[in-house]
C-alpha cells in the first residue's frame, strides 16, 4: 500500500488467475461465412497477421517459430498490467450450440466466450495443450465475442488453431455483442453450467434505520496519511493536512504478527521522517482537526500487515490493542484495510449471511464490540479491494469444485453482517484485475465506466456467485465512496479529474454516461471519494483534492 510498498494487486495475479476466468473481450465486427462449419477467421493466423483478430494493449502479435500447425501462431505478450486477451467477434445463430476450441502454450492460459462459458489451464508444461468449451447461444443472439488470454505477470503465450465450429450465422453481426445467457464463466477446469449471473431480482431487505453518518458532511473526501513510514510522497505532519480532507486514515496500524491480533501503531522514526513532529504535537493536531469537524482513524492492515484472527484470543487481543490505540491518540474510529491472505473462506463455508470461518466470524465479533464500546458515533470504514468484493458476483471462496482461491468475495460477509454499523465503504478501484459488472461484461481499470461499474453494484446489490437466490443487498449511498488513485505514482488505475467528473455525474446525476449505466438510478447521497493516499495528493500539486472540492462545491 506504500512506496514501494503501496498497494498492488495480491500475490502477483495469480490469485487472478485461480479465481477469475476471464477479461474484457473486445468486438471486432466481421461477419463469418453463413454457411461454412468454421466460423472464425485466421484462427491458425497463416495470413501472417491479426487481423481480424484484436488485442489488447498492442499485446498481440503474429510470429515464426511457435506454430501448433503450419508456420505462424499468436503471441499475446502478457505483462504486469495486462492479460494479453485477443478477441474476434462473429455472427451466430440463436439457440444454437458451438463448439470452440484452441491449442495454447503458456502459463495461465484462458478460452472463452465474452458474456459466458470459459476454460482455463495453469501451465501446459512447454507443449502445446487443446482447450475445448461448448456453448449456447441466447434467444435473441446474433454475435459472439471469442477470446483468448494469458495473465498479469505470467510472460508470453501463444496460441494456434482456433476453431469456432457451428452451424453459420446471419451476414451482419450486431455491433455489440450480446452475452450468451445459458453459461457462466468459470475458473474451474471443468466450465460451469450454470446460469448466467443476472443484475435483476430483489436484494436482501436493509437494516432498519437510516446507516450511520458518523458526523460526516453530504460529500466526503477520504484520504490516507502515511503516518509510519516515508515514501517516495515524502512526510506529511497532522497539521499541514490540507482542510478539503474530511476523513484522515493513519497508516497503519499492524499486527506484531500475522495471528496475533496484538495491533501497534508505530509512528515514523526521525531517521526515517526528518521533519516528523513529537507525538504531543501530533496528538495535539489531531485533536485541532476534529475540532474542524474532520475524523481521524487508525486504518489496520495494509499491504504488509497480515492480521488473522484465528482463535478467540486473537480477537480479544484486536479488541485491546485497537481500543489502546484509539484511547491513546483520542481517535474517531477504525478503519478495515485487510489485504493478501487477511481473509478467506474455508472450504464449505458458502452462505455469506452465516459464515463459519474462524478468520471471518472473530473479525465480525471483534468489530461490533469495538462499535458497542464507543458507540454510535464511532466512524467505522473498510477498504477492500475488488477482488473481495465485486468477483463476489461470479465467485465465492473455493467455489463448488474446490479450485477457487478462497480469498474470492471474502469481505462480502464482513460487510454484510456490519451493514448497519458501516459508516464508509470505499473499495480499492484501482490494482484490479477485470472484474464483471451488473451487465455481464467485464470492465477494467483507466476510465469513469469501471469505477461506474464498481459502484453500482455496491448501489445495487448482487446474486453472489451468480446464485439470484442468494443476494448480497445494496448499500445506502450515503456508505458508498469510491476509491481511486490520487496520482499515476500511487497505483494503477490513476484516471484523470475529467474521468473523475464523468464517474461521479454518471452515478450521481445519471447524466454523462458512457458505455455502462446504473442501473441503481442516479444517485445524489453518494458519499464521495477516498484516495491513497494524502502524501500523494500532495506530491501531485493536489489535483485530486483540488478536483473534488471543485465538483462538490
Amino acid at each position: 500500500m506504500r512506496t514501494p510498498r503501496k498497494r498492488r494487486l495480491i500475490a502477483a495475479g495469480t490469485a487472478w488467475a485461480v479465481a477469475a476466468a476471464g477479461a474484457v473481450a473486445l468486438s471486432f465486427g466481421l461477419a463469418s461465412s453463413a454457411t461454412a462449419t468454421e466460423q472464425l477467421v485466421n484462427g491458425g493466423f497463416e495470413s501472417g497477421s491479426l487481423g481480424p483478430w484484436s488485442c489488447t494493449g498492442a499485446t498481440g502479435s503474429v510470429v515464426t517459430g511457435q506454430a501448433h500447425t503450419g508456420s505462424y501462431a499468436l503471441a499475446g505478450a502478457a505483462s504486469a498490467s495486462d492479460s494479453a486477451q485477443c478477441s474476434q467477434t462473429v455472427t451466430v445463430l440463436p439457440n444454437t450450440t458451438y463448439t470452440l476450441s484452441v491449442y495454447l502454450k503458456g502459463s495461465y492460459v484462458y478460452l472463452g466466450v465474452d458474456g459466458g462459458t470459459s476454460t482455463w489451464t495453469p501451465g501446459t508444461g512447454g507443449a502445446y495443450q487443446k482447450l475445448s468449451v461448448a456453448f449456447t447461444t441466447g434467444a435473441s443472439q446474433t454475435s459472439a465475442t471469442v477470446y483468448t488470454h494469458g495473465w498479469y505477470g505470467q510472460g508470453t503465450y501463444y496460441a494456434d488453431d482456433v476453431s469456432l465450429d457451428g452451424p453459420g450465422g446471419s451476414p451482419s453481426p450486431s455491433p455489440s455483442p450480446s452475452p450468451s445467457a445459458s453459461t457462466s464463466p468459470s475458473a474451474s477446469a471443468s466450465p460451469s453450467t450454470s446460469a448466467s449471473p443476472s443484475p435483476s431480482g430483489s436484494t436482501s431487505p436493509s437494516p432498519t434505520g437510516p446507516p450511520p453518518g458518523g458526523g460526516l458532511p453530504t460529500h466526503a473526501l477520504v484520504g490516507y496519511l502515511h503516518a509510519s513510514f516515508a515514501n517516495g510522497a515524502g512526510y506529511t505532519r497532522m497539521a499541514d493536512v490540507p482542510d478539503s480532507w474530511d476523513v484522515i486514515d493513519l497508516a497503519f496500524g499492524e499486527p506484531t504478527s500475522a495471528t496475533s491480533g496484538d495491533i501497534r501503531f508505530n509512528r515514523c522514526s526521525v531517521s526515517e521522517c526528518p521533519s516528523v513532529e513529537s507525538d504531543a504535537d501530533f496528538k495535539a493536531a489531531i485533536a485541532a482537526k476534529q475540532a474542524q469537524g474532520k475524523k481521524v482513524l487508525i486504518s489496520i492492515g495494509g499491504q504488509n500487515g497480515q492480521v488473522q484472527l484465528t482463535t478467540t484470543a486473537a480477537r480479544d487481543a484486536f479488541v485491546s490493542s485497537v481500543s489502546a490505540i484509539i484511547d491513546k491518540w483520542g481517535l474517531n474510529g477504525l478503519d478495515i484495510d485487510f489485504e493478501g491472505h487477511s481473509l478467506s473462506l474455508n472450504t464449505g463455508d458458502t452462505d455469506f449471511k452465516n459464515p463459519t470461518t474462524p478468520v471471518i466470524v472473530n473479525l465480525i465479533s471483534a468489530l461490533k464490540t469495538l462499535k458497542a464500546k464507543y458507540g454510535p458515533n464511532f466512524v467505522l470504514t473498510m477498504a477492500p479491494e475488488t477482488f473481495f468484493v465485486q468477483l463476489g458476483y461470479q465467485y465465492y471462496g473455493s467455489g463448488p469444485w474446490g479450485g477457487q482461491d478462497p480469498r474470492a468475495g471474502a469481505y462480502l460477509p464482513v460487510i454484510y453482517a456490519l451493514r448497519g454499523d458501516l459508516t464508509l465503504l470505499h473499495v480499492q478501484d484501482y490494482n484490479s484485475g477485470s472484474i464483471m459488472g451488473l451487465d455481464n461484461q467485464y470492465h477494467s481499470m483507466g476510465g469513469a465506466d469501471f469505477h461506474v461499474a464498481m459502484t453500482d453494484m455496491l448501489l445495487k446489490g448482487f446474486p453472489v456467485a451468480g446464485n439470484t437466490a442468494n443476494m448480497f443487498p445494496a448499500l445506502a449511498p450515503s456508505q458508498v465512496a469510491i476509491g481511486m488513485p490520487a496520482t499515476t505514482n500511487a497505483g494503477n488505475g490513476y484516471v484523470a479529474p475529467a474521468e473523475v467528473d464523468k464517474a461521479l455525474d454518471c452515478l450521481t446525476k445519471a447524466l454523462n454516461c458512457g458505455s455502462y449505466v446504473p442501473r441503481s438510478g442516479a444517485q445524489p447521497n453518494l458519499r464521495g471519494l477516498m484516495t491513497w493516499s494524502v502524501n500523494w495528493d500532495n506530491f501531485g500539486g493536489r489535483e485530486f483534492s483540488k478536483n473534488f472540492d471543485s465538483y462538490f462545491g
